[in-house]
Protein backbone atom coordinates (compact mmCIF):
# COMPACT_ATOMS: atom_id res chain seq x y z
CA UNK A 1 0.00 0.00 0.00
CA UNK A 2 1.24 3.84 -0.89
CA UNK A 3 1.37 6.25 1.28
CA UNK A 4 0.64 10.07 0.62
CA UNK A 5 3.99 10.34 -1.06
CA UNK A 6 3.59 7.62 -3.10
CA UNK A 7 6.15 5.19 -1.07
CA UNK A 8 4.90 1.85 -0.42
CA UNK A 9 5.18 1.46 3.64
CA UNK A 10 6.12 4.66 4.51
CA UNK A 11 9.90 4.17 3.09
CA UNK A 12 11.80 7.43 2.64
CA UNK A 13 14.56 8.23 0.04
CA UNK A 14 17.83 8.50 1.35
CA UNK A 15 17.89 12.25 1.65
CA UNK A 16 15.04 11.87 4.30
CA UNK A 17 16.80 8.85 5.56
CA UNK A 18 20.03 10.73 6.51
CA UNK A 19 18.35 13.78 7.96
CA UNK A 20 16.80 11.10 10.45
CA UNK A 21 19.90 9.38 11.02
CA UNK A 22 21.87 12.55 11.62
CA UNK A 23 19.43 13.61 13.87
CA UNK A 24 20.12 10.94 16.61
CA UNK A 25 23.83 12.37 16.99
CA UNK A 26 25.85 15.40 17.02
CA UNK A 27 28.43 14.81 13.92
CA UNK A 28 32.00 15.63 13.86
CA UNK A 29 34.19 18.91 11.93
CA UNK A 30 37.75 17.70 11.01
CA UNK A 31 39.12 20.02 13.30
CA UNK A 32 37.10 18.39 16.29
CA UNK A 33 37.66 15.18 15.44
CA UNK A 34 41.80 15.48 14.88
CA UNK A 35 41.81 16.91 18.50
CA UNK A 36 39.73 13.95 20.23
CA UNK A 37 41.52 11.66 18.49
CA UNK A 38 44.50 13.43 19.58
CA UNK A 39 44.10 13.32 23.15
CA UNK A 40 42.97 10.08 23.22
CA UNK A 41 39.34 10.87 22.93
CA UNK A 42 38.36 8.85 19.68
CA UNK A 43 38.59 6.39 17.91
CA UNK A 44 39.08 7.37 13.63
CA UNK A 45 37.43 4.61 11.64
CA UNK A 46 38.63 4.75 8.02
CA UNK A 47 35.59 2.45 5.88
CA UNK A 48 37.10 3.84 2.58
CA UNK A 49 37.66 1.04 -0.05
CA UNK A 50 41.26 0.54 -0.63
CA UNK A 51 40.99 2.21 -4.23
CA UNK A 52 40.50 5.74 -2.11
CA UNK A 53 42.41 5.15 0.43
CA UNK A 54 45.26 4.22 -1.99
CA UNK A 55 44.45 7.28 -4.20
CA UNK A 56 44.14 10.08 -1.50
CA UNK A 57 46.30 8.94 1.39
CA UNK A 58 45.12 7.80 5.33
CA UNK A 59 44.69 9.71 8.33
CA UNK A 60 47.70 8.68 10.67
CA UNK A 61 45.59 6.75 13.40
CA UNK A 62 42.85 5.89 11.68
CA UNK A 63 41.60 2.77 12.49
CA UNK A 64 41.27 0.89 8.78
CA UNK A 65 37.94 -1.13 8.96
CA UNK A 66 36.46 -2.14 5.22
CA UNK A 67 32.77 -1.06 5.65
CA UNK A 68 31.35 -4.69 5.28
CA UNK A 69 33.39 -5.40 8.45
CA UNK A 70 32.46 -2.52 10.34
CA UNK A 71 29.62 -4.08 12.73
CA UNK A 72 31.93 -7.20 13.19
CA UNK A 73 35.12 -5.76 13.86
CA UNK A 74 33.59 -2.87 16.29
CA UNK A 75 30.76 -4.89 18.45
CA UNK A 76 32.09 -4.82 21.83
CA UNK A 77 30.58 -8.48 22.64
CA UNK A 78 31.18 -9.94 18.97
CA UNK A 79 33.56 -13.11 18.25
CA UNK A 80 35.11 -11.06 15.89
CA UNK A 81 36.17 -7.86 17.40
CA UNK A 82 39.27 -5.89 17.15
CA UNK A 83 41.15 -5.08 20.38
CA UNK A 84 40.48 -1.58 20.03
CA UNK A 85 36.56 -2.21 20.65
CA UNK A 86 36.96 -2.05 23.80
CA UNK A 87 32.88 -1.26 24.84
CA UNK A 88 29.72 0.43 24.46
CA UNK A 89 31.33 3.42 25.75
CA UNK A 90 33.95 3.69 23.10
CA UNK A 91 33.54 7.07 20.69
CA UNK A 92 34.22 6.30 17.34
CA UNK A 93 34.06 8.58 14.62
CA UNK A 94 33.71 7.12 11.46
CA UNK A 95 35.19 8.37 8.33
CA UNK A 96 34.48 7.77 4.90
CA UNK A 97 35.15 9.78 1.62
CA UNK A 98 32.66 12.48 1.15
CA UNK A 99 30.57 11.69 4.83
CA UNK A 100 26.95 10.06 3.80
CA UNK A 101 28.10 6.59 3.72
CA UNK A 102 29.84 7.35 7.28
CA UNK A 103 26.38 8.42 8.29
CA UNK A 104 24.19 5.22 7.93
CA UNK A 105 27.72 2.96 9.43
CA UNK A 106 27.60 5.64 12.62
CA UNK A 107 23.89 4.52 12.78
CA UNK A 108 24.38 0.89 12.49
CA UNK A 109 26.93 1.29 15.52
CA UNK A 110 24.65 3.32 17.71
CA UNK A 111 22.13 -0.31 17.58
CA UNK A 112 25.32 -2.40 18.23
CA UNK A 113 25.05 -0.30 21.61
CA UNK A 114 27.87 1.96 20.51
CA UNK A 115 25.70 4.94 21.84
CA UNK A 116 29.21 7.25 21.36
CA UNK A 117 29.55 6.64 17.54
CA UNK A 118 29.47 9.31 15.04
CA UNK A 119 30.71 10.38 12.24
CA UNK A 120 33.11 12.79 10.26
CA UNK A 121 31.16 16.12 8.70
CA UNK A 122 32.47 15.95 5.11
CA UNK A 123 34.45 12.78 5.39
CA UNK A 124 37.85 12.37 4.56
CA UNK A 125 37.83 15.26 1.78
CA UNK A 126 36.87 17.64 4.30
CA UNK A 127 40.02 16.37 6.85
CA UNK A 128 42.08 16.91 3.77
CA UNK A 129 40.95 20.33 2.54
CA UNK A 130 41.61 21.21 6.38
CA UNK A 131 44.84 20.88 5.95
CA UNK A 132 44.87 17.91 8.69
CA UNK A 133 47.45 15.31 8.37
CA UNK A 134 47.39 12.36 5.96
CA UNK A 135 49.76 10.26 4.68
CA UNK A 136 50.48 8.47 1.72
CA UNK A 137 48.81 4.50 1.59
CA UNK A 138 51.53 1.64 2.19
CA UNK A 139 52.63 0.48 -1.65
Amino acid sequence: MSGADGQAGGAVGIDELLERVRAGYDRVEPGDAYEAARAGEALLVDIRYAALRERDGLIPGALVVERNELEWRLDPRGSHRLPEATGPNLRVVVVCNEGYASSLAAESLHRLGLHRATDLTGGFQAWRAAGLPVVPAPG
